[in-house]
């Protein structure tokens, strides 16, 4: 039971294509090399609620899972690391982003948490 306790909360996630509209036509977009960051900040203090989706242009459903998976990964080290508060954020998967370099995808998107002025926790 300690392995079990010791993990943290999975983040709040956007599912409704509803939330994923207001995002898009409301927030802040970054386009970078290996994703889009849309950012939409919210009034409260609380976690980042995160959103994933990848066109049917990206591939076929193993391809754009496998890419899904990357982005998901990528976003779980980074706000681990960094995180950050009141915003809602969807990642959209390109073309490029099922080929590009891990520790490069994850600067893609510290880079583009910055330019769509995401803001960070505040120190505990």
């Amino acid at each position: 039971m300690g392995a079990l306790a010791a993990a943290p909360a999975k983040p709040a996630r956007l599912t409704r294509r509803a939330e994923f509209l207001r995002v898009a036509q409301k927030g802040r977009k970054a386009a970078m090399p290996g994703l889009v960051l849309q950012v939409l900040p919210r009034d409260d203090a609380a976690p980042p609620r995160l959103g994933f989706t990848v066109t049917k242009k990206v591939g076929n459903a193993v391809i754009r899972n496998r890419t899904r998976r990357r982005l998901r990964e990528a976003a779980r080290l980074l706000l681990r690391e960094a995180p950050i508060v009141g915003a809602d954020l969807v990642l959209i998967g390109r073309e490029a982003t099922r080929g590009r370099d891990f520790a490069l995808l994850i600067e893609d998107l510290r880079r583009a948490l910055a330019k769509a002025g995401a803001t960070r926790a505040p120190a505990p």
